[in-house]
């Protein structure tokens, strides 16, 4: 994606051209909107029991068709989970197994690219292996150029599965620089942020 529809996308300007329908969102906190990525083909994840050290499981790629091997599980799918969901899962199977029913599923690797757009230091392309927040792509990006962001009302626009529909989540990233809030929004594969300059946002 070049720097052109980068811009076009964060303007709304691609959904006239394209007849593509953008779903406004309500402005939340971080906590509301997303605290954990979704598992996606390709990822590596380590599955470990801290009460059953010797159970834990080297660290595996998801494989092609969506799915892990665990040696007492056997395979599980892991495509579109949270790692929380796929740990509850693997506790259902084998939670009465366990004299301390606790599984944990850590990302190791998770491999893709986002697009910063607007009054930062270097806007463009982010890649990255594993998972990030916005406040991590966003300084990835040169941190905000202060004299002109308006860091209440970044805007992340988020392609919405095979749909042609893109919906705007609204976040107050100056309340996370004041302490007011934690930074829990992880972004997601392909995802846009937009940080319209103060006084000139959608």
């Amino acid at each position: 994606m070049n720097k052109y529809l980068i811009a076009l996308l964060a303007t709304g300007i691609l959904g006239g051209l394209t007849g593509c329908e953008t779903t406004p969102q309500p402005t939340s906190t971080l906590e509301e909107q997303h605290a954990e990525i979704t598992l996606r083909e390709g990822d590596t994840i380590h599955v470990s029991f801290p009460g059953a050290p010797n159970l834990d499981v080297a660290s595996q790629d998801i494989r092609r068709d969506g799915k892990i091997t665990l040696p007492i599980v056997g395979e599980m799918s892991a495509v579109g989970l949270t790692p929380t969901e796929l740990q509850n899962q693997i506790l259902a199977k084998i939670g009465d197994q366990l004299l301390t029913k606790e599984v944990q599923v850590s990302v190791i690797k998770s491999t893709f690219s986002v697009y910063v757009d607007g009054p930062v230091g270097k806007p463009g392309q982010i890649d990255t292996d594993h998972p990030i927040t916005i406040m991590e792509a966003i300084m990835e990006a040169g941190g905000f150029n202060y004299a002109m962001a308006d860091m209440r009302h970044v805007q992340v626009l988020r392609h919405k599965g095979d749909s042609k529909t893109y919906t705007y989540l609204t976040l107050d990233l100056k309340s996370v620089f004041d302490g007011q809030q934690k930074d829990l929004f992880y972004l997601e594969p392909g995802d846009i942020i937009h940080v319209p300059q103060k006084f000139s946002w959608f």
